[in-house]
């Protein structure tokens, strides 16, 4: 069966800033409501965005999140992190942090040190997925996914490459151990390729463009 594709958003003419480090586009829920896109709560796209050198590293200051997960997603730059709990982190072009917040937690993110101090182009996406209401107060924890330990998948015709984060693509299993029934793939298309995959009829299902431009998507 076939899905039809509901909408198309373009970028929203209006960025906001999260701190003074993200410079974001929001498209959920300014776009979609969280309702419409369940278990996906928020999802905001720091475009490709030159930073200036500085000493002291931007970013966003202690803030609580509770009940949900962050899912960040670094294309360019490196995301610098710590929190109520102790525990600490990088990373960095290619990697993708999964925090469940769970029960709750302080936290906060930044720009790291020797990026902020060299400067360059900053990208990124954050993901909010909520979690099922047993697992509301599960306790906090992190998945560090580097670039390494994501499973790549070739696509046929040498059409390009899928990293699979969560969930299943094709038959390959993702990195990330996740509550809810979730897919999310970083799917590389090279120019004039075209790609085929399965997705629950049950699923919402959503696709951000980062870079390039896509005629059409089928989806099963």
């Amino acid at each position: 069966m076939k899905k039809s594709i509901e909408r198309v958003f373009t970028r929203p003419e209006q960025v906001g800033m999260v701190g003074d480090g993200f410079r974001v586009y929001n498209f959920i829920p300014r776009g979609v409501t969280q309702q419409r896109l369940s278990p996906f709560l928020m999802l905001d796209f720091a475009a490709a965005f030159n930073f200036s050198p500085t000493d002291k590293p931007r970013g966003v200051d202690v803030h609580p999140h509770k009940g949900f997960e962050t899912v960040t997603v670094a294309y360019k730059g490196s995301v610098a992190h710590n929190d109520s709990a102790g525990n600490s982190g990088v990373i960095h072009p290619g990697d993708v942090q999964w925090m469940t917040a769970g029960a709750g937690i302080l936290h906060k993110e930044y720009h790291e040190e020797n990026f902020a101090a060299k400067g360059g182009v900053f990208e990124m996406v954050q993901l909010w997925v909520n979690l099922p209401k047993k697992d509301k107060s599960a306790q906090p924890h992190y998945q560090s996914l580097t670039k390494e330990n994501i499973g790549k998948v070739a696509l046929p015709g040498d059409a390009g490459e899928v990293n699979v984060i969560a969930g299943n693509f094709n038959g390959n299993a993702g990195a990330a151990e996740t509550y809810t029934a979730v897919n999310l793939f970083n799917v590389k298309l090279k120019s004039e390729a075209s790609l085929t995959t399965g997705i629950p009829a049950s699923h919402n299902t959503a696709l951000l463009v980062v870079e390039g431009s896509i005629n059409k998507m089928v989806k099963k």
